[in-house]
């Protein structure tokens, strides 16, 4: 590969895909246009799948009289909790709450609604709640998919009609009503309308704009040292005077902007590891357009990680790398660590897998949006833009956590009339990407509903990639309250290689649990390690087992790459890149693929 290859343009044309594909049938195509078109009404769920799943559910609690029976005797028990709640208050005794919300839920925990009436209609609505969970769960016979489907939309209705969304039973909503004398409705439209005219706009959100990427976020110095018309390889500068021999090649996942990994300077994981002394390289992918439609995810192995390590090798000739990757970026470099396994290539140190999963039988709520039926709308949809759009993928995380993401955020900006001050973490989560149709479609296909990769099926040039290959330690991070990657499934990585494993388990969720920097308050992890040729534990039992720690868990990931590092120093370099390899620095990090939009 010349210069010129190594260096197009940002503007260049699409890649070719790897493996082109056929035009669909002129019936098919008019089945996708109808779907796509019905998607945009129905937020891209689908009416079908909606439909089987509760009336599998309905028919299956028609014929159970003992779940029924069930469900009278609880009801009857939630009435008589509730009146013996209601008469305690009414002549002002604490007869304690028959019922408490569940961990995370935080709707009710202001002092107001502790007093009646507030009190009645927060627990009416709790007590309702609870027993709607028993009526969708555990009915006899129901498919685990269509049962998830129905605890999913009642959970979406009941938190709709909570009175905590109601400006009229809502006690926090009244006082700041009597104390403004209703000035906050007044700055609560203010707010709404701001927030519509910047959308409608294709705007950031109110504060984004005082995080600029490279002066605000983004700002570790470095260079571009590589670029292809998918990434740019950003090498970043040392400010240690010597360096450990093995660099870390940081793959993020393309779904968000990468510098998710370099956030301000105090809480910028990439900044952590060059203060450690390690040469730190990261990918910074493109953003897709309609263009980029054929772009499968073997062009991002390709393209993207493949390209990465040839060109840390040639910079850093003669030293094994430590490949980490956060999210989709640390399960597609599972798959590119266990293709250059298989074919001998031994160029890895270690994997470090982020918040990534590898075993997608348990995948977690997002699987309420992946099966057939789901996959065909969203696929229609995808193949009319040729892309999955942000506003497609940000809807989906939202509706996973609606108490926190929508209904608490409503409340306090539109009702209460205040306004969430912006951090540098929300406002990347704003700056979002696009993801090529094919490269989409092939992910949920094979990885979500087919489960190849756990399976050994997964396919590269046309060999399996196993995880069995992949011969080098691994140092892989779970967090608790993680709603796209659940813990759990990451942890299944124990049990699809042979090589030693250091789990580490991090309080906070996808995003919260891996930017968590040292010196953060109540901050704690878990870790323990699994030796090559021991015996696999459960979860529950590694959690039993695993050592408690308070603060981050950088550190431990820190003392590990140290370890499997060699003990021998190198000088770091003057400046970024390689010229007399053919790689010069190209332009300042963060580069430009990070500003399109």
């Amino acid at each position: 590969m010349n210069q010129q290859d190594r260096t197009p343009a940002p503007s260049a044309p699409c890649i070719a895909p790897s493996e082109p594909i056929a035009e669909d049938a002129p019936f098919r195509i008019v089945d996708r246009i109808w779907s796509a078109r019905r998607g945009r009404f129905t937020g891209g769920m689908s009416p079908a799948a909606l439909a089987l799943s509760f009336i599998d559910w309905s028919i299956h609690l028609a014929n159970a009289p003992g779940k029924q029976m069930e469900l009278a005797v609880k009801a009857g028990e939630a009435a008589s909790r509730f009146a013996t709640f209601a008469l305690a208050a009414a002549v002002n005794r604490d007869s304690g709450s028959p019922v408490e919300a569940a961990p995370g839920d935080n709707r009710f925990d202001a002092e107001e609604w502790g007093k009646p009436p507030f009190n009645l209609w927060a627990q009416g609505f709790l007590l309702g709640q609870q027993w709607w969970r028993e009526v969708t769960t555990s009915v006899p016979g129901v498919t685990p998919h269509h049962e998830d489907m129905v605890s999913f939309t009642v959970r979406q209705i009941l938190d709709t009609v909570s009175p905590s969304n109601n400006p009229m039973t809502n006690p926090e909503v009244i006082g700041r009503t009597a104390t403004t004398a209703g000035m906050n409705f007044v700055q609560g439209f203010n707010n709404w309308l701001e927030d519509v005219t910047r959308l409608a706009d294709g705007r950031l959100p109110v504060g984004a704009e005082e995080f600029v990427v490279g002066h605000d976020v983004a700002v570790t110095p470095g260079k571009v040292v590589f670029r292809n018309d998918l990434i740019e390889v950003i090498q970043y500068a040392p400010t240690t005077e010597t360096v450990r021999a093995e660099p870390v090649l940081i793959v993020p996942a393309w779904i968000m902007k990468y510098y998710i990994l370099d956030l301000s300077p105090h809480d910028s994981l990439i900044r952590y590891l060059v203060g450690r002394g390690h040469t730190v390289f990261c990918i910074s992918w493109r953003n897709p357009t309609a263009e980029d439609r054929n772009l499968g995810i073997d062009d991002y192995r390709r393209l993207g990680i493949m390209a990465a390590v040839d060109a840390v090798s040639a910079i850093r000739p003669g030293h094994r790398i430590h490949a980490t990757g956060y999210c989709l970026g640390g399960t597609l470099l599972s798959i590119a660590a266990a293709s250059m396994g298989c074919r001998g290539d031994d160029r890895l140190a270690s994997v470090t897998l982020l918040a990534a999963q590898t075993d997608f039988s348990e995948p977690g709520e997002l699987a309420l949006f992946i099966d057939h039926s789901q996959m065909h709308y969203l696929e229609s949809m995808m193949w009319t833009r040729g892309y999955l759009s942000a506003d497609q993928m940000a809807g989906a995380f939202q509706l996973l956590r609606t108490n926190d993401l929508v209904w608490s955020r409503r409340i306090r900006e539109y009702l209460m009339g205040e306004r969430t001050p912006m951090i540098d973490l929300m406002a990347w989560n704003a700056d979002a990407t696009r993801m090529p149709y094919r490269m989409h479609a092939e992910y949920l296909q094979k990885l979500y509903l087919d489960n190849e990769l756990a399976a050994g099926r997964f396919m590269v040039e046309g060999r399996p990639a196993a995880l069995q290959n992949i011969r080098v330690p691994l140092f892989v991070v779970g967090a608790e309250r993680d709603h796209v990657a659940p813990w759990k499934s990451v942890y299944k990585v124990h049990y699809l290689t042979s090589s030693e494993v250091t789990f580490a388990l991090a309080s906070g969720g996808h995003n919260a649990g891996i930017i968590s920097e040292p010196g953060r308050a109540n901050r704690r992890y878990r870790v323990a390690v699994k030796l090559a040729g021991t015996p696999c534990r459960t979860p529950e039992q590694w959690a039993e087992q695993a050592t408690p720690r308070e603060g981050s868990w950088w550190e431990a990931w820190a003392e590990w790459l140290a370890t499997h590092s060699s003990v021998d120093p190198l000088s770091a370099p003057l400046v970024p890149g390689a010229p007399e390899q053919g790689y010069p620095a190209l332009a300042d990090a963060p580069g430009t693929y990070v500003h399109q939009r």
